[in-house]
């Protein structure tokens, strides 16, 4: 297996603590970073506390101080301990809350971003990992989105006992700093070094969360339960369940043998200074005579301040890793665009618009031909279009590029004579309506199903288009009505409609959002032959005003339209009415007469076995 690159994060950890920083206090939560330094200065006060109480008091039994004044000392002690501890108590218990919300404005934020980015990405093997991580990075309290404020507290923490603590021991001899913050120094380099592994793998480690949330998702989407039964495929997927639980498990391993030397550095250096330092003390009592109450507090601080540079060097290391994961999700979220979603020309005026295909022609990425090849179309205002091909024609494609879900690598796409590249793209997406393939039902009610919001919603307007769709006397059947939720993954008292059903009820969706063009992707795929033939028969009035493009594999359900378009090989090969189409004998005419001839078929075996 090759060496993964090592890949230089985008954002370094001073611009990922001032994002935090900003983010913070930008949006109302200027307490978060104002309690993270309180949490640091209660912290040094409480060790402060603790590190002069023991020298303070021995000394005064060793000058014998009268008694009520060494009980003074020792109350003075007992009540800056308390005041310091209930401080600290107050303090942690509030610092939670803010920093939750942080956390929940960057969740919020992801989200935005893999709703509302240009649909290309989506297609990105780059822009899911980094999707992956980013959502890692904001899944609990000790993700690195929430962890990074008690790490800039611990730092924080650190210095200000570092910088007490050098004032102190630098009366002593300077040469125990030199030597307890060279041999730290050394620690801290190793350990950065050796805590990057996660992040040089990150790709392996996000291949591997994607698996098993693939499966997880299989498993517990309901949609798949037939298949999953009927098929066996439970086995199957628990063993590939448990392939891709043991990879993680392996990568795990593989990263902490790594972390391992980080330990053992720390552990060689840690005896050198403590050594180094405990020596020189106890020469200065030999030699010198130094007090007992000084021993201790000189002791104590060694050990203190070994601790303090460990605590800021070990502290970065963590503050390093947190960054990498923040710098994932930022890169996420300052993923490139292709398209304009600010400023923009503004969107013509009128109910009705012309969109014209212009030489275009489309490759996917890694595709060695295109998916549609120097295509020319028009759809005037108003027109109907039925567009039939056999499968990877190029016909979803064509819906695509007139969407706008893709741009063309070679042509233009325009409306009303301007390109689409020129608008903002959200909203050149407001004058689209459309029933895909693959559809998407909200776990809501029926009606807000319709209107694809909870607010505001037209109920005249809901039951008109479940009217048009067909769905009126399915909706009344329920037990509430259009009030009725939907989707079992999140409701259990939700009802499940059919695969017919819920094909009507996206067209009617489709219907309530009353934009200029209606786009009709297999729309009759789950239906039955007579609601087929009840949509066909309602279409007139469904797409009446609007220009609509029909996609079908069914060709007799394509002669309401205008224009029938005939795709192959990436490209329109044919183009007229039904009646033309056939009179011309080409490809559409052969196609007809396969569909046809199994219809045929099919009535004379029926009719043969009644006899």
């Amino acid at each position: 297996m090759a060496k993964p690159k090592t890949e230089k994060p985008k954002y370094g950890v001073c611009s990922n603590v001032a994002f935090m920083l900003r983010l913070a206090w930008t949006n109302g939560e200027k307490k978060v970073p104002l309690l993270t330094v309180a949490v640091a200065l209660l912290a040094v006060a409480s060790n402060l506390v603790g590190l002069y109480l023991s020298p303070v008091i021995l000394s005064a039994v060793e000058k014998h101080v009268p008694f009520g004044e060494l009980l003074l000392t020792i109350a003075g002690f007992v009540l800056a301990s308390m005041t310091v501890s209930s401080l600290s108590s107050y303090v942690g218990s509030n610092v939670m809350y803010g920093r939750i919300t942080v956390r929940m404005l960057i969740v919020n934020r992801i989200n935005r971003k893999s709703a509302n980015t240009s649909y290309p990405n989506l297609g990105e093997e780059r822009f899911r990992n980094l999707l992956s991580k980013g959502l890692e990075s904001t899944s609990n309290n000790s993700s690195a989105t929430e962890a990074v404020w008690g790490t800039l507290g611990n730092v924080l923490t650190n210095l200000l006992g570092f910088a007490f603590y050098v004032g102190l021991l630098s009366t002593v001899q300077p040469v125990l700093l030199v030597v307890i913050i060279a041999t730290s120094a050394v620690n801290y380099f190793v350990g950065r070094y050796v805590y990057a592994y996660g992040y040089r793998h990150r790709e392996e480690e996000s291949e591997i969360y994607k698996r098993i949330n693939y499966y997880f998702d299989i498993s517990k989407n309901t949609g798949y339960g037939k298949e999953i039964r009927i098929f066996g495929l439970r086995p199957w997927l628990t063993e590939l369940r448990d392939k891709s639980m043991r990879a993680l498990s392996a990568f795990r391993r593989k990263c902490q043998n790594v972390y391992l030397w980080a330990n053992i550095t720390d552990l060689l250096t840690a005896f050198l200074r403590n050594g180094v330092a405990y020596a020189y003390l106890i020469s200065l009592v030999l030699r010198e005579g130094l007090d007992v109450s000084a021993f201790l507090l000189y002791f104590s601080a060694v050990g203190g301040f070994s601790g303090w540079v460990s605590g800021i060097l070990g502290g970065l290391n963590t503050l390093h890793k947190q960054s990498l994961d923040l710098s994932t999700a930022r890169e996420f979220l300052d993923y490139d665009e292709p398209f304009r979603f600010s400023g923009g020309d503004p969107l013509p005026d009128g109910p009705s618009h012309e969109l014209r295909l212009e030489n275009v022609s489309f490759r996917y990425p890694g595709a060695e031909k295109d998916a549609l090849s120097h295509v020319d179309l028009t759809l005037r205002p108003g027109e109907k279009i039925a567009v039939v091909g056999l499968n990877g024609a190029g016909k979803t494609t064509l819906i695509r590029l007139l969407c706008g879900f893709l741009d063309p690598t070679e042509g233009r796409v325009l409306l009303d004579g301007k390109d689409v590249r020129d608008f903002n793209r959200a909203e050149y997406y407001t004058l689209f309506s459309a029933v895909f393939q693959n559809f998407s039902l909200l776990a809501a009610t029926v009606e807000t199903n319709v209107a694809q919001t909870e607010d505001d919603i037209d109920e005249e307007r809901v039951k008109d288009c479940l009217e048009k769709a067909g769905l009126t006397g399915k909706v009344e059947s329920l037990p509430n009505g259009r009030k009725t939720r939907l989707n079992r993954e999140v409701y259990e008292d939700a009802v499940l409609l059919s695969g017919g059903e819920t094909q009507r009820l996206m067209l009617a969706r489709a219907l309530y959002k009353d934009a200029p063009f209606l786009f009709l992707d297999e729309p009759t795929a789950a239906l039955d032959p007579i609601a087929e033939a009840d949509l066909y028969q309602r279409y007139n009035e469904m797409s009446r005003g609007k220009s609509s493009v029909y996609i079908s594999h069914r060709l007799a359900s394509t002669r309401f339209c205008d224009r029938i378009l005939m795709m192959a090989d990436a490209h329109i090969c044919e183009e007229g009415t039904h009646e033309e189409l056939l009179r011309r004998n080409g490809k559409y005419a052969a196609l007809f007469e396969v569909q046809s001839k199994y219809y045929k078929e099919g009535g004379t075996e029926d009719e043969a076995e009644t006899r």
